[in-house]
């Protein structure tokens, strides 16, 4: 494929915009950060350009060849199947498209955490109610959702989601531990232990060369309160402070 794909996505964030990153950077496909390039008011042009066509609501989106593809999971489950990253049969294929987007539902459990009331508004107009928010999501909703890529990583009699290889699922599990290790460290350090299949993926995730490279790249955007995974030391707890 001679052509590169441009990406769109914010540029002072991670943000759903980073599990394509991973993904791109892990098999080594040549993208452009578009936004990252020429600014936030390019990428509000670019969407305006699509608008009248079969645009994206939001992004991140891919562009390739006046193809558009939008949604995380979508633009995923064709990288996958153009670069050998997903699954190898029509089972593995719809298998880690549900996986992910599973992981595309804790995203949004995660963001609605600080922003319980309103997406719009800010975190400290609806402080109160986020802390009732970030009890519930701390003690029920993470465990939940480990507890079901744990079995997920355990039901592969190999080392990685599906097959003998990492996929994108994988990638995409690194980032989901890494987002809640930041959102959470306390409860993180509490209950990460209980997952070890979960752990072991997100390590060898690490490990591949070119996420190894990205991590240590400028490249990599740190996390930041503008995020959907954001950091807020009266959210976070070891256990259950609602008794």
């Amino acid at each position: 494929m001679s052509a590169r794909y441009r990406l769109w996505y914010w540029p002072d964030l991670q943000g759903r915009g980073e599990f394509v990153r991973l993904a791109l950077e892990a098999a080594g496909i040549g993208y452009d950060d578009c936004a990252r390039q020429h600014g936030a008011e390019a990428l509000l042009d670019d969407m305006e350009r699509h608008a009248a066509a079969r645009g994206p609501f939001a992004p991140p989106y891919l562009e390739l060849d006046g193809m558009v593809i939008a949604q995380v999971a979508n633009i995923l489950l064709y990288l996958g199947d153009q670069h050998h990253i997903g699954g190898a049969t029509i089972a593995d294929r719809l298998w880690l498209n549900q996986l992910q987007l599973t992981i595309a539902d804790v995203v949004a459990e995660a963001h609605n955490v600080h922003h319980p009331l309103d997406g719009n508004a800010y975190y400290e107009d609806q402080q109160d109610a986020a802390l009732i928010a970030a009890a519930a999501f701390r003690e029920d909703r993470i465990p939940k959702f480990l507890g079901y890529f744990e079995r997920a990583a355990k039901a592969n009699p190999g080392e990685w989601l599906i097959g003998d290889r990492w996929s994108y699922g994988d990638t995409s599990l690194f980032q989901l531990v890494e987002g809640l290790r930041y959102m959470f460290p306390k409860r993180m350090a509490a209950i990460e232990g209980a997952y070890p299949a979960v752990l072991r993926i997100h390590d060898q995730v690490a490990a591949l060369p070119g996420i190894r490279a990205y991590l240590e790249s400028d490249r990599r955007i740190a996390f930041n309160e503008q995020g959907i995974f954001r950091h807020y030391p009266e959210l976070d707890a070891a256990g259950d402070e609602r008794a």
